[in-house]
């Protein structure tokens, strides 16, 4: 049977590339467990780089993983203990207050694609609109926010390695977009077990440590649901505002509800690309723009699956036009809000 003092053995070989300390000297490796053939425990990480982290995580789970008698590795991420922060306070419906210089002071629109359930094309969606945006004249960044499925560095045709300069990464670039993924910097298969405090330090650190330049737009891909991701984000930046996505289902109707009343507390701008006959119905309920309907097709399907999106597969098609008229509609509705002016922070 593995032991503890077996396990932290290897673990004393996985260094942080930064203080060029191993994690179990650095106090990283936190509720070690062991029962039978299974190891668990946590990497409690603090302020190293998205890269770091994900390098760190897999070096562990691989060294633990090769130890004799060891069947399954589960490595879960949590930041360490941080002092208590006031709440960020709401901003007034529509608008935002001004942006912190540290996050990305030169992108003008944040723009979230979010759904209330998976399987509804959210991020076939978002990667289309970031091309049909781009296509458009626009400078364009997308963020893969979804930690548990990170599916744009496929569907974007794109497995390079982000590069560093002057303490900054810099995204990859993939039909003329700027991309950020965690699946850049892991294992296809190596699943992340990530806490709500290392989504939030992803998402950060997605805007703070990655050098994104000058955009029009910052496209986040978002993970299905009302959790983690979602509320880190909106109260990391001010977000511009959210296209949901989902299906003429009545099932996936009733989680995007879910979604859309969660954005509405946080004072977002909320559009939605809705299918046929039920999504209207929650477009006039919540009072939200509907913003364009897509056909379901298979060739946006194998698109995606081949790193070729529709929108640069076959742009003349009506599947890539749909997506080019959700990109002006999402412009124009941008455009709305911003011409607004700022209002009062409501406090």
């Amino acid at each position: 049977m593995v032991s503890q003092d077996k396990v932290l053995d290897v673990l004393r070989g996985v260094k942080d590339p930064q203080q060029q300390k191993d994690i179990v000297t650095l106090g990283l490796v936190r509720d070690l467990r062991i029962s039978d053939s299974e190891v668990a425990f946590t990497l409690a990480f603090t302020d190293q780089s998205p890269q770091s982290k994900a390098a760190m995580h897999s070096m562990a789970s691989r060294l633990v993983g090769q130890l004799p008698g060891v069947s399954k590795v589960k490595v879960a991420m949590g930041g360490a203990a941080q002092p208590a922060q006031p709440a960020p306070q709401p901003h007034a419906h529509g608008q935002a207050p001004a942006r912190s210089a540290e996050f990305i002071p030169e992108v003008r629109h944040t723009l979230a694609v979010s759904s209330g359930k998976g399987g509804v094309g959210k991020s076939t969606v978002a990667v289309n609109l970031a091309i049909a945006l781009r296509q458009g004249g626009a400078a364009v960044g997308i963020v893969d926010s979804d930690v548990y499925g990170p599916d744009v560095p496929m569907m974007l045709g794109s497995r390079g390695r982000p590069g560093m300069f002057d303490n900054k990464i810099l995204p990859v670039e993939a039909h003329g977009i700027k991309m950020m993924s965690i699946g850049l910097l892991v294992n296809d298969r190596e699943p992340l077990v990530w806490r709500g405090p290392m989504i939030h330090s992803f998402i950060q650190q997605m805007l703070r440590d990655v050098m994104w330049g000058a955009l029009d737009y910052l496209v986040f891909d978002m993970p299905p649901g009302t959790g983690d991701a979602q509320l880190s984000l909106s109260q990391v930046i001010p977000l511009s505002g959210v296209v949901m996505v989902t299906t003429p289902q009545d099932v996936a109707l009733l989680d995007v509800r879910k979604a859309i009343g969660m954005f509405q507390r946080l004072n977002v701008p909320r559009y939605a690309i809705f299918g046929e006959g039920g999504g209207r119905r929650i477009a006039e309920e919540y009072g939200i723009p509907l913003l364009a309907q897509i056909p379901l097709d298979p060739e946006t399907r194998a698109g995606g699956d081949e790193g070729s999106p529709i929108t640069i597969r076959r742009p003349d098609s009506p599947q890539a036009k749909a997506f080019r008229e959700l990109a002006e509609a999402v412009r124009k509705r941008l455009d709305q809000l911003a011409a607004l002016g700022p209002l009062p922070t409501i406090s």
